[in-house]
């Protein structure tokens, strides 16, 4: 049986071997920068700053069983602000055609652009290979855990959530896009520029190239990085086009990782977030989930998929055990939504 919490201080050692899975910028390998984030986390599920973008929330899957921390996922409370904008390249097309020779081409353009007024970040999502697949659908309960979130404390974030998604990297983690553009205004490889972003944006603006980038001029190996995905990450992107984001039509301007962005109320499992009366009666059958917690407290989030019965606003739970017991404890209502 596992439950989606929030992080704590304890779970620092295993957070951080799961971090050695994958690259992530809001969730770092490093350990000293891992600890800082998930101190700021503890710190932020307490209190958080009435300035969104001091606000980190990290949540951890427990497996109840061996209590192993097998998956996270993360909330940046604002991504871009005055002190750190969001940097992006926006990908566009223009259109070249001589009267003279009859001859016309679209070229697909690359500019680089900011915003100082950002947005709420979802990212960090990780889940052990070991329970990739599992019938609990872990990998969308640890997402979807954060809409659950959002939804409770809306006031948190701000009216867009934005997600940025891990581009095709060569077998050493390498950029080909960064190969083309960023070496060679930057003189840097590409994991040192992507740990200097995360202290430091300024020299994004003042080196990298601040005119219309022709993907013509580019290699076909960087053109085609541009808004890709890397295999590992299409379940993310299937997911999260599903519930409402768009791909913006911007890229990271290292990697060429798309970003994709959704209204906040308009998210699909926040728009049905509701409260439900619950019974339990294991004599029944049901084949309805719903994703619950069982505290409107930040610091007390807690999130579990309950099987059962669902009518309107009543569930009824099939099965049980003494975890989702102990999770019910003598609540007669729960706050969730389907999945």
């Amino acid at each position: 049986m596992f439950h989606i919490r929030p992080v704590r201080e304890n779970d620092i050692s295993q957070l951080h071997a799961l971090t050695q899975l994958m690259v992530f910028i809001n969730l770092p390998q490093e350990l000293d920068l891992l600890q800082e984030q998930v101190m700021k986390a503890v710190k932020t599920f307490q209190k958080p700053s009435p300035q969104k973008e001091k606000n980190y929330y990290i949540f951890v899957l427990e497996d109840l069983g061996t209590k192993q921390i097998v998956g996270a996922s993360m909330i940046h409370g604002k991504h871009g602000t005055e002190k750190e904008p969001h940097f992006f390249l926006k990908v566009s097309q223009e259109y070249k055609y001589s009267k003279s020779i009859n001859t016309g081409f679209i070229h697909g353009t690359l500019k680089l652009g900011y915003t100082t007024d950002g947005y709420s970040e979802i990212g960090g999502l990780i889940l052990h290979p070991d329970f990739r697949g599992h019938k609990d659908k872990l990998g969308k309960l640890l997402s979807y855990s954060r809409f659950l979130f959002i939804g409770l404390f809306e006031d948190e974030f701000t009216d867009y959530i934005h997600s940025e998604l891990m581009p095709p990297l060569d077998p050493k983690g390498n950029s080909p896009l960064w190969e083309a553009i960023g070496r060679r205004f930057l003189n840097m490889d590409y994991q040192d520029a992507d740990l200097l972003s995360r202290k430091n944006k300024e020299f994004i603006l003042s080196l990298f190239p601040s005119d219309t980038i022709y993907e013509t001029l580019l290699s076909p190996k960087a053109r085609n990085a541009i808004g890709k995905v890397g295999d590992k990450t299409i379940p993310v992107k299937n997911m999260l086009e599903k519930v409402g984001f768009v791909y913006t039509d911007e890229v990271d301007p290292f990697d060429g990782g798309p970003h994709y962005r959704a209204k906040t109320k308009e998210i699909e499992p926040i728009k049905k977030l509701s409260q439900y009366k619950i019974e339990v009666d294991p004599n029944k059958t049901g084949s309805s989930y719903i994703l619950a917690t069982n505290s409107r407290q930040r610091g007390e989030f807690d999130s579990m998929l309950l099987k059962g019965i669902l009518d309107k606003n009543n569930f009824i739970i099939t099965e049980t055990n003494r975890s989702i017991e102990q999770f019910l404890s003598d609540h007669k209502t729960i706050t969730g939504f389907p999945v």
